[in-house]
């Protein structure tokens, strides 16, 4: 299924009305898909609307040197000194070809072969030398030593004691050995860890995999407090917590994002603290209230990159859920222009499952824990409130084997549903995904 002919590039996300209707914008790869609503029967929730900085590189340089509860950078490196710089993966929308270049220029006083560049992917794949010259800028990629981080490679993890279940806790040891840490990355609402950035750049970034699949297990992916804005009492974020102290003092740099990509603020210092300064920013803007729960949602994976795969996809999901009536209709409109990625650890348990529910046996059932299978889970678990459609670049018969039902225009979907509803039905549209983490006014968390 390939978008229709009214997708255009640019982000623009004003709602035009025509009479009764209503054009909104959705964020959809590396542009925006305008959809068709009924103006009087749509509540549209998008983060509050915050400028970007107006000398982005200034700002950035001056938090360096004005770090939250800690010493300025500078005074962290001596001559001789190793750094280690972990920088946010192709799934992520960290402006890393601005800020990695003004982090090296303020380190400029350090000989490039004792900075080390290591790509947090996490679980993901590794990222190829073309999309690293993306990320980086081909200068850097040049001038200094970038790598992948590698999950299930022993020989470069070191040990740092052992998660809640006894699972051995596992680091890149070029990170945890390196004399200065520095750790990068910009903040956003997360759906089962509270909020993205902070120790997340150590763990999952640069953590063993069967450290991060006993962090990720069913039990703390279950946990009511796994949830978008939520740090405080969330089992699974107070675990990477634990772990990403134990290495020591880590320099934290991250940012947070306005839906055009640009700088809004920058937090930098210490991992804790300056994170947390971090998440209620954002939190100011992206936690939106609404009135009531919806008939019908309509949500994105906030574009590029993260609707790259049908695996990200699940965020925009949940973000979506959030506020959808049970048995409601859910419509995710996600690229996936690299699939769920086919024969993914995903893509194989939603295949090997005759339905939802069974992949949700499966995960309850115990056992060794598979990657990917925290994603699987809680896809299944959003397929239990509601039914859910995709828009998106896959084929129907691989959205089929997901368990999802694919959808070709949004706006003829949404008006069947409403006509079967009747005139009290409303629908809700999240044209930025789970960069929005709408929340019902009574119920709204905290962390």
């Amino acid at each position: 299924m390939h978008p229709p002919s009214c997708f255009t590039n640019g982000r623009c996300f004003v709602r035009q009305k025509t009479d009764q209707r209503m054009i909104v914008n959705l964020a959809y790869g590396k542009g925006t898909l305008p959809v068709d609503f009924p103006a009087g029967r749509t509540f549209v929730v998008e983060p509050r609307p915050r400028p970007g900085l107006a000398d982005e590189r200034s700002s950035f340089l001056a938090a360096l040197d004005q770090p939250t509860a800690a010493e300025p950078l500078r005074r962290w490196i001596h001559p001789g000194n190793t750094v280690c710089i972990s920088f946010s993966d192709i799934t992520r929308a960290t402006p890393n070809d601005r800020i990695i270049p003004w982090l090296l220029e303020y380190l400029s006083f350090v000989p490039d072969e004792n900075i080390t560049l290591l790509n947090q992917i996490g679980t993901h794949r590794p990222n190829t030398p073309e999309e690293l010259e993306r990320l980086l800028t081909p200068a850097v990629l040049k001038r200094f030593r970038v790598l992948n981080h590698e999950p299930e490679n022993p020989s470069i993890l070191r040990q740092f004691g052992c998660m809640r279940d006894g699972t051995p806790a596992l680091i890149n040891k070029r990170f945890a050995d390196a004399d200065v840490r520095i750790t990068t990355g910009f903040i956003e609402p997360h759906f089962f860890a509270g909020f993205s950035g902070g120790i997340k750049g150590i763990i999952p970034g640069v953590a063993g995999l069967e450290s991060i699949m006993a962090n990720h297990s069913a039990t703390h992916i279950g946990h009511p407090n796994a949830a978008f804005g939520v740090t405080a009492g969330n089992p699974l974020w107070e675990e990477l917590k634990e772990v990403a102290l134990r290495i020591g003092p880590t320099f934290m740099i991250n940012v947070a994002l306005n839906d055009h990509r640009a700088i809004t603020r920058v937090f930098a210092g210490d991992l804790i603290q300056a994170h947390a300064q971090g998440c209620e920013y954002v939190r100011e803007s992206a936690m939106q209230p609404v009135p009531q729960l919806y008939d019908i949602v309509v949500t994105t994976n906030s574009g590029h990159p993260l609707d790259m795969n049908l695996y990200q996809g699940v965020k925009g999901m949940s973000a979506g859920a959030r506020i959808l009536k049970p048995g409601g209709l859910l419509i995710l409109a996600c690229e996936c222009r690299e699939g769920v990625p086919a024969g993914s650890p995903m893509d194989r348990l939603l295949r090997s499952a005759k339905s939802p529910e069974e992949v949700l046996a499966r995960v309850a059932a115990g056992g060794k824990p598979v990657p990917e299978q925290w994603q699987a889970q809680i896809q299944a678990l959003v397929q239990r409130r509601a039914r859910v459609s995709v828009f998106s670049s896959l084929p129907d018969e691989v959205l089929a084997a997901c368990h999802l039902k694919p959808c070709r225009n949004i706006g003829e979907e949404v008006a069947q549903e409403l006509d079967q509803l009747g005139e009290s039905a409303r629908v809700a549209v999240l044209p930025q995904g789970p960069l929005t983490a709408p929340y019902l006014e009574t119920k709204q968390a905290t962390g």
